[in-house]
């Protein structure tokens, strides 16, 4: 419970900035431009160091990392709640990055080595996948809350005392666990890994902010590809890689990744075209528009809590494409979404079940990408699965965004304000579902052949043979 309960937190913490970004942005006397690097900020440290996280929980010690993490998620918070200067917040919210980076690979390979593979590490991660989103839900509200009736510093401020609970807790209840025989780190592939993933997010949100023909998000797309290739060239000769190959090329893990990337990148990206949908053609307040996604919260935490029970009746390979089928169907028919104020049930309706299929995918790519793996390789396995959520998170509504965008400048010369909005939003969700779609067809062919490690050993069996 103290690990789900740390997740939860991590979580939370997450939708709770989210919230109160504006509100922050104003007290400290940020440009208007600047309101994005609360976010990004953020992102950046946690997507580009969480591999490497993972891979030192591995070797130095996973309750140790996890301990570490949530002592600097701590300060963090409590220098983000004093700040006073935009430039202090901001190094706040980096060292919360990177504190979420240490913190969710190492409690995920806690709790995967904490149960063998089969229904009962099924059960342990969709529960945890359940409280991630419902984490994600509490956070939003409990941001607004915060931020309206308090003050926007109880939103960093709020994690110090839990944060405190846990590093107490965790000697106490959790075993060490790290590996019999001693490695060592990979600094090469720490280094290339690190920068590659940090220079790609980073592309991405400046491409997303000004423009897919921005030379600064392009120089830094550039740099990333040459980064991430040196990571492979590196990789293939060290005797003891970051990420050996042999992982990375099995199928469960590279497609369940794969999946997994897919899911997060359209579904945020999904819940911010509706947003936008219902602020700028429906008129809702941002209140409003956050209450309409309520539905949603509950449907991704049923989602978490059968996915076990799905993935027991068709492997995790299986849910893991039916889940993005189901979210990709239900995406799609919010194309028909229009001016008219009814068109709120649909919104309701479609992203409800599309974000149970959403959570069914989630908890199936966890399984899959961490099965068939020893038990010293697991704090890499989820590292792989964390950062593969946080680059997901990050770079979709950028892309989405950046979609729409151009659908609504082409429109606005011919069209209202609000035909334009909705004709960039129903367009870019076409896009969404389309790659959601192919994602699921993907995965389908490519993970047919898999060894279902995950099924109950009656359904393994009767795949192997």
């Amino acid at each position: 419970m103290l690990l789900l309960g740390a997740q939860f937190m991590v979580s939370a913490d997450f939708s709770i900035l989210n919230v109160a970004i504006p509100v922050i942005g104003n007290g400290l006397g940020f440009e208007l431009e600047n309101f994005q690097w609360i976010a990004t900020s953020f992102a950046l440290a946690s997507a580009g160091f969480t591999l490497v996280f993972g891979r030192i929980a591995d070797l130095a010690g996973r309750r140790r990392m996890l301990v570490v993490g949530m002592v600097l998620l701590v300060a963090a918070s409590l220098v983000g709640g004093l700040a006073n200067t935009p430039t202090l917040l901001i190094l706040a919210r980096v060292a919360q990055g990177l504190a979420t980076g240490i913190v969710i690979p190492s409690a995920m390979s806690l709790l995967t080595t904490s149960f063998p593979e089969g229904p009962l590490r099924d059960r342990a991660l969709g529960l945890n996948g359940a409280l991630l989103s419902a984490g994600f839900t509490a956070g939003a509200v409990l941001g607004g809350v915060l931020t309206g009736v308090a003050s926007w510093r109880w939103a960093f401020l709020i994690n110090v005392p839990v944060g405190l609970i846990v590093i107490a807790l965790a000697p106490v209840v959790l075993t060490e666990s790290k590996p019999t025989q001693r490695a060592k780190l990979d600094v090469p592939g720490a280094i290339t890994v690190s920068l590659g993933l940090v220079a790609l997010v980073y592309g991405i949100s400046k491409q997303g902010e000004d423009g897919w023909g921005d030379p600064v998000g392009l120089l830094s797309l550039a740099v990333a590809a040459v980064l991430l290739v040196a990571f492979v060239l590196v990789e293939l000769r060290v005797k003891s890689p970051l990420a050996s190959m042999r992982i990375l090329v099995r199928p469960t893990v590279s497609w369940g990744n794969f999946g997994g990337l897919i899911s997060f990148t359209m579904e945020t990206s999904a819940i911010f075209l509706m947003t936008l949908y219902l602020q700028e053609v429906l008129g809702y307040s941002a209140l409003a528009a956050g209450l309409v996604f309520a539905v949603l919260g509950a449907a991704a935490f049923l989602g978490g809590i059968l996915a076990p029970r799905i993935i027991a009746r068709i492997g995790s390979p299986g849910a893991l494409a039916t889940g993005l089928l189901i979210q990709g169907v239900l995406t799609a028919a919010l194309f028909l979404v229009d001016r008219d104020p009814g068109s709120v049930v649909l919104v309701i309706v479609a992203t409800s079940v599309a974000g149970f299929g959403h959570m069914v995918a989630i908890v199936a790519y966890m399984v899959t990408a961490t099965s068939g793996l020893p038990d010293d390789e697991q704090g890499l396995a989820t590292g792989l699965t964390s950062m593969t959520q946080q680059v997901g998170i990050t770079i979709g509504i950028p892309i989405l965004s950046a979609i729409a965008s151009s659908r609504i400048h082409l429109l606005e010369g011919t069209s209202s304000r609000q035909d334009a909005v909705l004709g960039g939003v129903t367009t870019a969700v076409l896009v969404d579902a389309a790659i959601v779609v192919g994602g699921a067809l993907l995965v389908a062919v490519f993970l047919r052949k898999s060894r279902l490690v995950s099924s109950p050993p009656a359904v393994a069996e009767q795949t192997a043979s």
